[in-house]
């Protein structure tokens, strides 16, 4: 439960963030009656990201082995995927947010397209909900569905308080701050994530290379305990993982920071001339 409520607060934040910089800055040039049409891809983008959440888990839990493993073992790595990629995405996003958003909202208004606003916030938020439905139903498969959907509710929840206190009361979020730390929680449930997803190709006989079990704590923390469970769905946690489980798991935290502080580095030297 607490990684679905983790991600979806992320998604849900950043959703509300974008939102209220389109809101807000449609108020503060006098085009509130442009509003609507923001609202209403809003509206259809969340509609169409729940209807995508129910239709992968769905789909997930009517298949059979070897099936069932493929599936889920595919949409754990295609979450990986994506997270991996949102990282270094919101490394650069963090500096021009606000300015792209602004830019695209006084372009869509200064050309009459009102349906540039609604098209700007429904890819904005379907973008996170796809997002946000494939980690969750990722999340479903490696723990309990029924706490997945409880999670997911909860953190969109205060995601959403949040949004309305971001453009009601100007509260300011530092998106930068904002940014480093989700990246940080996003590492961690994607090694989880390929480290399940790994798990479940073994199972089948796809990867058979290092399937030794690498150590056994079931003693120490049973996986199926409430600790355990809650664990495993947060950080893949596994009381006999195989080697290539562990492995794997090293490796994505290994070759992931270096190349967040390679992309950094040459991000920061690229910029540093626009800013001399």
């Amino acid at each position: 439960m607490l990684s679905a409520l983790l991600i979806t607060l992320r998604e849900g934040l950043e959703a509300a963030l974008i939102v209220g910089i389109v809101l807000g800055y449609l108020q503060r040039i006098g085009r509130r009656e442009r509003m609507p049409f923001a609202w209403a891809g809003v509206a259809v983008a969340v509609a169409l990201s729940a209807l995508l959440a129910f239709a992968m888990r769905a789909i997930g839990a009517t298949l059979e082995e070897p099936f069932e493993q493929i599936f889920e073992g595919t949409t754990m790595l295609l979450a990986v995927g994506v997270l991996t990629w949102m990282v270094f995405w919101m490394r650069y996003q963090a500096r021009f947010l606000k300015s792209d958003l602004e830019r695209q909202v006084q372009t869509a208004i200064t050309r009459g397209q009102n349906w540039g606003l609604f098209a700007l916030a429904f890819l904005a938020v379907f973008r996170e909900g796809v997002e946000t439905a494939l980690f969750l139903a990722a999340n479903a498969f490696a723990a309990d569905a029924g706490s997945t959907l409880i999670g997911a509710v909860i953190g969109l929840g205060i995601a959403s308080a949040a949004g309305v206190l971001i453009y009601a009361y100007s509260v300011r979020l530092d998106i930068k701050l904002f940014f480093d730390v989700t990246s940080f929680l996003l590492i961690v449930f994607a090694a989880g994530l390929l480290a399940y997803g790994v798990h479940e190709f073994q199972e089948i006989g796809w990867l058979p290379i290092l399937t030794g079990t690498a150590f056994d704590i079931k003693w120490l923390l049973d996986d199926k305990s409430p600790l355990g469970s809650i664990l495993r769905g947060l950080v893949g946690y596994n009381d006999n993982p195989s080697m290539l489980e562990v492995v794997s798991y090293v490796a994505y935290w290994v070759v992931v920071v270096q190349a967040i502080r390679a992309w950094t580095q040459r991000l920061s030297a690229r910029l540093a001339p626009e800013h001399a």
